[in-house]
């Protein structure tokens, strides 16, 4: 496991610098620059097979970029205990027997390291981190039966667990009924409270609008990146969706391109 990396205090929480992505003669992200302070709660949006989940893997330090920098305070993302990446539900294996409390638990070993057991005080974190997202109760559930909502906040646990400040969250309101949709979006607030710099992928606009600070555009380029009222303007939202793009009354706009995404998934 690689050393803790120091925090440089004077340098944003995260800076991505003209940062490509290619492969076998294709660019998944091309030239993204942009840097996030603490505590902000940033929506990634784009449509299908625009680099979101892409960004989110190199953000976290799981994919190397072709090209530019990633740092976290200062440094490379490798280094870093204080990222919770939290992916797909359709990336996770719910078949798995693990209970709710051993995955969240699983966000202490960071900290710990891969050959020492958690101590009281780990136990303690898990069972508060667990009590901030409602899910106390259900510590000593398998996974596979929890419902898509309890599954998010489960993955929001071990990142509070970890003691995250930077959650990179991948479309964690897909598939989720209005209540728990809700429910979740009033998670992030609490997150916010406490500090913590929250980045979600997702699919739906008009949440993004509502319940983000700023909004980071993306297809391939980095289109736009700014508040809500900013970034989706008619000219923009053009430029990254193209066909895929639904006007309702009310100048609602909403991406009607299908879920899912590009190489690595997004």
């Amino acid at each position: 496991m690689p050393p803790h990396v120091p925090h440089l205090p004077d340098q944003p929480i995260l800076n991505v610098a003209h940062v490509f992505l290619r492969y076998d003669r294709h660019t998944a992200l091309e030239d993204i620059t942009f840097h996030l302070h603490s505590g902000e709660r940033v929506a990634v949006v784009g449509p299908n097979g625009a680099g979101k989940s892409t960004l989110f893997k190199i953000v976290a330090g799981v994919l190397p970029p072709s090209e530019g920098e990633v740092t976290v305070y200062g440094s490379g993302p490798g280094g870093h205990v204080c990222i919770g990446y939290l992916p797909q539900r359709s990336q996770v294996d719910w078949r798995f027997p693990v209970t709710v409390a051993d995955v969240v638990m699983m966000g202490r070993i960071a900290k710990l390291g891969l050959f020492r057991w958690p101590r009281k005080q780990d136990w303690d974190l898990v069972f508060s981190a667990l009590e901030t997202v409602g899910l106390a109760n259900l510590a000593k559930r398998q996974i596979g039966e929890l419902s898509g909502g309890q599954q998010q906040r489960m993955f929001i646990a071990r990142a509070l667990a970890q003691e995250a400040e930077l959650m990179l969250m991948d479309e964690p309101l897909t598939g989720l009924d209005t209540p728990a949709q809700e429910s979740l979006l009033a998670l992030l607030e609490h997150l916010q409270q406490r500090g913590v710099t929250v980045m979600v992928a997702t699919h739906d606009l008009e949440q993004a609008r509502l319940h983000f600070d700023r909004i980071l555009l993306l297809n391939r380029r980095l289109i736009a990146f700014g508040p809500p009222e900013q970034v989706l303007q008619a000219d923009k939202l053009v430029r990254a969706y193209g066909g895929h793009l639904t006007l309702t009354e009310g100048h609602m706009i909403t991406d009607s391109c299908c879920e899912g995404d590009e190489y690595v998934d997004s």
